[in-house]
């Protein structure tokens, strides 16, 4: 089967930023899921862990014990999620948009469409405490299955999107380097975002004197930034899916002709994710205060992570479990 055709943007990526010390990223046991794909993982308001599988259910699941509980099936690919204090979870669903899982395991479509085209790839969701809501899309051109094509064309038509308590749908920002983790600022006066293709995260102001702009608030990142999480130590915890690719970053700023060709290159020698486990920490200032890496395959493909009460665990787009780091 022919490949779909990229249309190549030429882009610079930026520097590495300072990579400072790293540390061992050690997985202290694993949570069985009872299916595959746990890409986001979240923390409800009783502390039991969230999350999507590629079977389109959600599930909860008790940290201590491992006991399961399966919320509701979504009919779709639950990505980014976001846990309501009645029980209730905000599901972005890569296949059928922005959904609402109710307490009884009802879903409901909240956002099927945006600007008049059909929402699709739908990444991340946060929701302010008026009942306003806040979602990523990644991308409108590729599916999960070819998210690679978006990071080598490089067209950058992912979003950042508001639903008001109405149902009034506004697209807040347009052009987003593959959209993906969202958090809300603990005083709902800023959402980060992460650009996952523009290995940065970016803060866009709610409130205040410079609401509606947007800056960039970590960049350079050596890594591709996914789902994020504000852990209860106050630190914005992100997740780290792979490292740059040397080449790909090389064929970026220009060389069309190159990136469709390395893009139709069989799949065996395409370039791939190099296997490790990533995750980092910021202070809400921009600044790292965990750089925790492991390649001993113990764990991989790092899509999610989230802390607790000194509890972090990490989810992935390809393993069967949740691992719980040390």
């Amino acid at each position: 089967m022919a490949r779909r055709l990229i249309k190549p943007r030429p882009w610079t990526p930026p520097p590495l930023s300072d990579p400072g010390p790293t540390g061992p990223l050690t997985v202290a046991r694993l949570l069985p899921t009872g299916g595959r794909g746990p890409e986001d993982v979240v923390f409800d308001h009783d502390g039991r862990i969230v999350t999507g599988l590629g079977d389109g259910r959600i599930v909860r699941i008790d940290p201590a014990t491992g006991d399961r509980t399966v919320l509701a099936d979504t009919g779709g690919r639950p990505l980014g999620l976001h846990p309501r204090a009645d029980g209730g979870v905000l599901v972005c669903d890569h296949d059928r948009g922005l959904l609402e899982v109710r307490p009884d395991g009802t879903v409901h479509v909240l956002v099927d469409t945006v600007d008049g085209e059909p929402l699709t790839f739908a990444s991340n969701v946060v929701q302010g405490r008026d009942g306003t809501i806040w979602f990523t899309t990644s991308t409108s051109r590729w599916d999960l299955a070819d998210h690679l094509g978006d990071i080598v064309e490089h067209t950058c038509t992912g979003r950042l999107i508001r639903r008001d308590p109405d149902g009034t749908v506004t697209t807040l920002l347009g052009e987003l380097k593959f959209g993906n983790g969202l958090v809300l600022a603990p005083d709902e006066s800023y959402l980060l975002v992460a650009e996952t293709a523009g290995y940065r995260i970016r803060r866009h102001w709610l409130s205040g004197p410079a609401a509606g702009r947007t800056e960039t608030l970590v960049a350079g990142l050596a890594g591709f930034p996914d789902n994020m999480w504000l852990g209860s130590d106050g630190l914005l915890w992100v997740a780290i899916a792979a490292p740059r690719n040397p080449l790909i970053d090389r064929l970026l700023p220009g060389h069309g002709l190159l990136r469709l060709l390395v893009w139709n290159l069989p799949e065996a020698v395409r370039p791939k994710a190099a296997p490790i486990a990533w995750v980092m920490a910021f202070d809400l200032d921009g600044r790292r205060v965990h750089d925790l890496r492991a390649t001993d395959g113990s764990y991989g493909f790092v899509t999610s992570v989230a802390e607790r009460d000194g509890l972090v665990v990490a989810g992935s787009l390809t393993a069967a479990d949740i691992a719980v780091l040390s």
